[in-house]
């Protein structure tokens, strides 16, 4: 019997890919949503993906099942990826720390004020 490495992806291993694209869907969200972001950027890059994605002519035919397929997941991964790299790196990270809890609500934003109040009848 030999001892041949095993190729395949644990279970751990593909829960913390699947994490991971959760993650970055999330992200993407939250910087399509920010208004400091480049109005360019967010319609070019999500703007192009889905252009390919109902494009009649793919780079793998859509008939071959699970193939044709392929192509547009990663496109559609190839998108993710672009427009987070194209998004200013300090934006990107108060983001990803705010989606880990690293800070609190709305300090992403800059919008947390300190203060008082009282209720006066």
């Amino acid at each position: 019997m030999t001892n041949r490495p095993n190729n395949r992806l644990s279970s751990q291993q593909k829960a913390g890919l699947l994490a991971e694209l959760i993650r970055d869907a999330k992200l993407v969200w939250r910087l399509l949503k920010d208004p400091r972001m480049s109005p360019a950027i967010k319609l070019t890059v999500p703007a192009l993906a889905a252009v390919y994605l109902i494009w009649p002519i793919d780079l793998l035919p859509d008939v071959l099942l699970g193939l044709g397929q392929l192509d547009d997941l990663a496109i559609l991964l190839l998108g993710v990826r672009l427009f987070i790299e194209l998004c200013p790196p300090g934006i990107v990270q108060l983001h990803r720390d705010a989606l880990d809890g690293k800070l609190p609500p709305g300090k992403e934003q800059g919008e947390i004020v300190d203060g008082e109040y009282r209720v006066i009848e």
